[in-house]
């Protein structure tokens, strides 16, 4: 038996249309889109019509079989019918004789104007009684084609092939019309493909018909095997046809080479079969990455544990936490400041062609010392010009900033270095060879990986990304943070504050932080003292609004802790007494589902938990790396005598090449927040500080704010 072709290269998936004419400009559900997952990457594209996706499609499969790649391509419509139908209008039960005689009957124009009323009139006509095929606009019905299934008698045909009788789903090939009509896709995309077909020939197969070994494969793929998956993955705005392409080209594209040789040999071979049908748990095995939903224990403390050391908290925390958005594809134009959910590889390497680094004159190898003449071909090479001519041996050409070098060139002189007369350049040497010139790829290399998962894409990412011929990049989900405040004593600013009442200024400051982070703040307001509110707050949150929640203040211990009380009743609280100043209780638990951090109530304990923990946290869980704060040791600006046990934070600011401290370490002292420009992080033993003593310094940036 021959062995097995080698993998996919290039997975396709398309979301086909029936429609009579061109689709909206503006993308949109009920038309034609088309994912292609290769190299890591998965991109999609919007098509109004049937005619542009085969030309799209016809590009894929002719770049890949000139590279010499393998391309899988799958269609959501039904390649074959019930037994018996390519008999009577076929007259042969082999499916792809009937693909053949569909393709001879079917008009298709380039505007999607199309006949398969018509023809499926015909082919009605061929059976005794009414049927099988029905649905049409009224105006379209007679005695032959009715507009009801129930009109329909005596045709002999069962309603649907024994495959779509395991997917509950599955609408019969029989209806032309309304909701769910696969029918007509089914005419109109099996006479497009019978055309690929005879423009490919003997490198092009179809499963499960033909054996699957050649270097483009036709399958038929339904996205709703994976129906709560692409739910998952959907992108807020994206489109759900949008989505399942991109999803299952994902999973199609996930799966091991040979698992998916298999699964191609599968199925009916005259009535077709759905691609990946039984192995729904290896395709959403292949997806990947998906958020993990965290345990309500994710947070235990195992027994015994009382105060725990910053480092020790970290990292409990970096093991913990995962992702806990979803993915979508964004056009790199709009990825800036998005998490990267895939490696990144390049398309196309940069430069794309050796090119010349100056305005000049190209010629073969360098010259010595000494003068030198060279003759001048009639012609030049400007930037986006293909080199199609060489440049004879011992000649020269102009060739300016960013052109090709054309064959007979690997060297450039700067055009400030020659003279120019009598159709010939002169200069004086030596000139070395190469000079002036880059090397096709000697910045990124094809197929290299630019940009791993996990990074937040810069603008200069962006621009890296364009270069290497990227269009789409796989992000993550915009982790969207709930902030909270409780208590009675709090108001919002502006307005007025009775005596022992306070101005909120954590929500504010918390929402501001998390924007910086990168992150979507979402402001769950200021909730009282009552538990019956809190436990509202949080169900609504939980429920739609937030995919993590912080809360500042109720934290504790204490009678009117709520945020721990509630916790705690809901089984998944733990007290995290950190040794850490300022701050110390950090209630960190789930909330159905939600995890939630329990932030101290003090503005400057607030702000330094949330800069130490939950930003590197919140990260993680958005789907980038774990980032630790950077900072640098410098000369201390002050005098300090520290007692073991605690890590300390200091509010800080760079001075005269010196740290400088806020002059009192009062947590209830605010301005000192808005004074200082980082923080000076003091370690966990006993230490005397004196000025000059090397410390080390944070600055706000980093903490990526």
């Amino acid at each position: 038996m021959a062995e097995p072709m080698p993998g996919f290269d290039k997975v396709i998936i398309v979301d086909w249309s029936a429609s009579k004419t061109p689709s909206r400009v503006t993308p949109s559900a009920d038309a034609i889109w088309i994912a292609v997952a290769e190299n890591g990457t998965t991109t999609c594209t919007y098509h109004r019509t049937r005619a542009d996706a085969v030309q799209t499609l016809c590009r894929h499969f002719d770049a890949a079989l000139d590279a010499g790649q393998r391309v899988l391509a799958g269609f959501d419509f039904p390649f074959g019918y019930p037994a018996g139908f390519g008999r009577v209008v076929a007259g042969s039960d082999d499916p792809l004789v009937l693909w053949e005689t569909l393709a001879d009957r079917i008009e298709d124009a380039d505007n999607n104007a199309n006949n398969r009323f018509d023809v499926a009139r015909m082919f009605n006509r061929q059976f005794p009684g009414v049927g099988p095929f029905w649905g049409c606009p009224e105006g379209l019905a007679d005695d032959d084609l009715p507009t009801k299934g129930t009109a329909r008698h005596g045709h002999g045909l069962p309603e649907r092939r024994q495959v779509e009788t395991r997917i509950a789903s599955a609408q019969p090939c029989w209806k032309l019309f309304t909701t769910g009509s696969v029918g007509s896709q089914a005419l109109l995309g099996i006479a497009r493909l019978q055309g690929l077909r005879a423009r490919y020939g003997a490198t092009l197969s179809v499963s499960p018909f033909e054996v699957p070994d050649t270097p483009i494969v036709l399958a038929e793929i339904y996205p709703s095997m994976l129906a709560p998956d692409v739910a998952a993955r959907q992108g807020p705005d994206e489109i759900k046809d949008r989505a399942q392409v991109r999803v299952l080209a994902d999973a199609f594209a996930g799966v091991a080479p040979d698992a998916l040789d298999a699964m191609l040999r599968e199925g009916d071979r005259t009535e077709g079969w759905i691609l990946g049908l039984g192995h729904e748990d290896v395709l959403r095995a292949a997806l990947g990455d998906a958020p993990v939903p965290l345990r309500n224990d994710c947070f235990a403390l195992p027994p015994g544990v009382d105060w725990t050391p910053v480092d020790t908290a970290l990292a409990d925390l970096r093991a913990r936490l995962g992702p806990v958005v979803g993915q979508a594809d964004v056009a790199v134009a709009d990825a800036l400041g998005r998490v990267l959910a895939r490696d990144v590889v390049a398309r196309r390497a940069h430069p794309p062609l050796a090119n010349t680094a100056v305005d000049g004159y190209g010629f073969m190898n360098g010259r010595g010392p000494g003068p030198h003449q060279i003759s001048l071909v009639a012609a030049d090479m400007a930037a986006g010009a293909v080199p199609d001519t060489a440049v004879p041996a011992g000649t020269a050409i102009r060739i300016l900033t960013g052109a090709a070098l054309p064959p007979g060139v690997d060297t450039v002189i700067l055009q400030e270095d020659v003279s120019v007369a009598d159709g010939a350049i002169r200069f004086v040497g030596p000139i070395r060879q190469g000079a002036n010139t880059r090397k096709a790829g000697e910045d990124v290399q094809e197929g290299a990986v630019v940009l791993s998962r996990g990074r937040r894409l810069t603008a200069a990412d962006l621009a890296l990304l364009s270069a290497v011929g990227v269009a789409e990049v796989a992000v993550h989900a915009q982790l969207r943070v709930g902030v909270l405040s409780t208590g009675d004593e709090l108001v919002p600013a502006g307005a007025v504050a009775r005596p022992g009442q306070i101005h909120d200024a954590n929500r504010p400051m918390l929402m501001g932080l998390i924007a910086q982070m990168g992150h979507v703040p979402v402001d769950l307001g200021c909730v009282p003292d009552d538990r019956a509110a809190l436990r509202a707050r949080l169900d609504a949150a939980a429920g739609a609004q937030a995919d993590v929640i912080l809360t500042s203040g109720g934290a504790s211990a204490g009678d009117h802790d709520h945020v721990s009380a509630l916790l705690t009743e809901a089984g998944a609280m733990a007290l995290w007494r950190i040794a850490i100043k300022p701050g110390r209780p950090l209630a960190l638990g789930m909330w159905q589902g939600v995890p939630v951090f329990g932030l101290p109530g003090n503005p400057v304990a607030a702000m330094v938990c949330t800069l130490v923990f939950a930003g590197p946290a919140l990260a993680q869980m958005a789907g980038a790396a774990w980032r630790a704060p950077q900072g640098f040791d410098v000369p201390a600006g002050f005098t300090k005598s520290k007692k073991a046990g605690r890590r300390e934070y200091l509010r800080a600011r760079m001075r005269d090449g010196r740290a400088e401290v806020f002059a009192s370490e009062g947590s209830g002292r605010i301005s000192g927040l808005s004074w200082a420009e980082g923080l000076v992080e003091l370690p966990d033993a006993a230490a005397e500080i004196a000025p000059g003593d090397p410390v080390r310094f944070i600055p706000w940036g980093g903490f990526g704010i």
